[in-house]
């Protein structure tokens, strides 16, 4: 097909048209005439003349159509017995059952992006929730200003689900039972909110009316998983509750951790990592506190214990039987 001629194989130019008429009334047309309107070649309204091979001869209209529109009705044919062909190979498929493939309407699990995205779906889950929120939340040393934020929308959207008639169940590490930002919250809420401690929790988990989850997805939490799937809500939900059932209350009523022969529940907790043979970073890390405060607990631990140096001190732990103690 020339420049000029740039349009579809299924169309027919004016200059091709004029060049057609002049066939039919002439009977033929040099084949050098119809260079510069390949599109009468193509829909088979031109071809060679037998007894002259230079010349083309015009071909009846109603034919070339005829020829065309049975074409495309082969084509047709072709595509619905490859439909029917189909429909038979994934006929046994569908009779089997799906329960173990993905769902097609709304994936089970969903990975959202950014920060904005995750709080957006948090959001959404909680403005359809009506009867439980239950959460563990980690401690972190983060920016008090985004935290500040963050608990507001929190705190608003915490407050209508109670209003709704729900509850609220949330686990924190131990370190959070002193924090104004944990405990002043928790005076604002109006409702059936409570709040337990451990040394240690898992990462953060959000389950909302026990259907919808909410995991981080990596590190620093920038992306989550958003969990759908009836059995891993069943092994969260699982999960909190032993947790629930091993914490220590914070509110609404502070149950105090005991000291046992002047050592305090934290003191065992990291005496308990200590003889695993964890830093202080680690056990800092793992109990949500920084090393500082972590270190100061350790030398509190040795001095009670009237340890002279690290290893010494791994050793009156495991005498003392303070881990015995541990509730």
């Amino acid at each position: 097909m020339t420049e000029a001629h740039t349009h579809g194989v299924e169309e027919l130019c004016a200059e091709g048209l004029s060049l057609y008429t002049r066939a039919l009334r002439e009977g033929q047309v040099p084949a050098e005439d119809a260079k510069s309107t390949p599109c009468l070649v193509d829909l088979g309204l031109l071809h060679p003349d037998v007894a002259d091979p230079q010349c083309l001869q015009p071909v009846a209209p109603a034919s070339v159509l005829h020829r065309l529109l049975r074409s495309s009705a082969e084509r047709i044919a072709d595509e619905r017995r490859r439909e029917e062909r189909l429909e038979t190979v994934f006929a046994p498929l569908l009779r089997l059952d799906g329960s173990r493939t993905a769902a097609t309407g709304s994936p089970t699990i969903t990975v959202l992006g950014d920060k904005e995205h995750i709080n957006q779906a948090i959001s959404e889950a909680m403005a359809a929730a009506t009867d439980e929120l239950l959460a563990i939340q980690p401690g972190a040393n983060r920016d008090s200003r985004l935290t500040h934020e963050a608990e507001a929308i929190a705190l608003v959207r915490d407050q209508a689900l109670l209003d709704r008639g729900g509850r609220i169940r949330t686990l924190y590490q131990h370190t959070q039972r002193y924090s104004p930002l944990a405990l002043s919250r928790y005076e604002q809420l109006r409702g059936d909110a409570a709040a337990r401690t451990l040394d240690e929790v898992t990462e953060r988990l959000i389950v909302i009316d026990r259907t919808v989850a909410f995991i981080p997805a990596n590190a620093d939490r920038t992306r989550a998983l958003e969990v759908r799937h009836p059995a891993l809500i069943d092994y969260f939900v699982t999960t909190f509750d032993r947790l629930w059932h091993l914490a220590t209350p914070m509110y609404p009523e502070a149950v105090r951790q005991p000291t046992l022969n002047g050592i305090t529940a934290r003191q065992r907790a990291i005496a308990g990592l200590l003889v695993e043979g964890h830093t202080d970073a680690v056990v800092a890390n793992r109990l949500g506190m920084n090393i500082r405060t972590a270190r100061v607990h350790i030398a509190k631990l040795a001095a009670t214990l009237g340890s002279g140096s690290r290893a010494q001190l791994g050793y009156l732990i495991g005498r003392s039987g303070i881990l015995d103690q541990r509730e």
